[in-house]
């Protein structure tokens, strides 16, 4: 199949990965897929008040528009088994869908709150991982529009609706040995462009060709200065 873009370090296929996957040879395998648990949404939603009361404490906010592509999209539970052949797996989401993973010590942990007070947003993500290792937690402010790190709102708004930290994704692939990153669902690139800034080659897949130049327009860019933690 051609590719939707190539550079030096990365590979961007626009396509559908269940299809692609099985062509495609990589050592680790790094993704967060639309895993399909039912997710619907409003053109405005409700942000509550923890503690106070929700009838009158309600205030509605408009969606990013982006999430109305989402809607109703995929309501089927997403099947992982495809992509476990790969020999470092990180499936962001897999808590939805654990009982078709094998058991795994190795769990990853975004703490998106960082001491914030509980809000209707999640307090954090969690990653299944086949590595062994104990559990590690990555602490970085993610509410909504209030992010820290290179997507605050100061710098533009998200590629994606579901669109994670590039800081989180180079976190997650320092975890790794291999060289050659893989995400079948990469939505707007995050996981390309973290593995481009450590050296590190890269495929990408998605089925939405937006996105795909999206990603290709981020590879296109000079690699960002990060000052990363583990």
């Amino acid at each position: 199949m051609k590719p939707y873009y190539q550079d030096d370090f990365v590979t961007i296929y626009h396509g559908n990965a269940f299809e692609l996957v099985g062509d495609i040879s990589a050592d680790i395998l790094l993704t967060d897929p639309q895993y399909g648990i039912g997710f619907n949404t409003q053109a405005k939603r409700s942000r509550c008040h923890v503690g106070l009361n929700f009838a009158k404490e309600t205030r509605h906010l408009k969606r990013d528009p982006a999430w109305l592509a989402l809607k109703n999209k995929d309501k089927t539970k997403f099947d992982p088994k495809p992509f476990l052949h790969f020999k470092e797996i990180i499936i962001w989401g897999g808590n939805n869908f654990a009982d078709q993973l094998p058991a795994s010590r190795g769990w990853l942990v975004w703490d998106k709150l960082r001491e914030k007070k509980p809000s209707c947003f999640g307090g954090c993500e969690l990653a299944w991982t086949n590595i062994n290792m104990p559990i590690r937690i990555w602490r970085q402010l993610w509410r909504g529009i209030v992010r820290e790190g290179e997507e605050n709102l100061a710098n533009g708004s998200k590629l994606h609706p579901c669109q994670k930290p590039a800081s989180l994704m180079r976190w997650c692939i320092q975890f790794c040995k291999g060289q050659m990153v893989l995400d079948p669902f990469m939505g707007s690139g995050t996981t390309l462009r973290a593995a481009k800034d450590l050296g590190r080659h890269a495929i990408g897949i998605d089925t939405e060709e937006k996105y795909c130049e999206i990603s290709a327009k981020r590879m296109s860019q000079e690699n960002i200065q990060f000052s990363d933690k583990l």
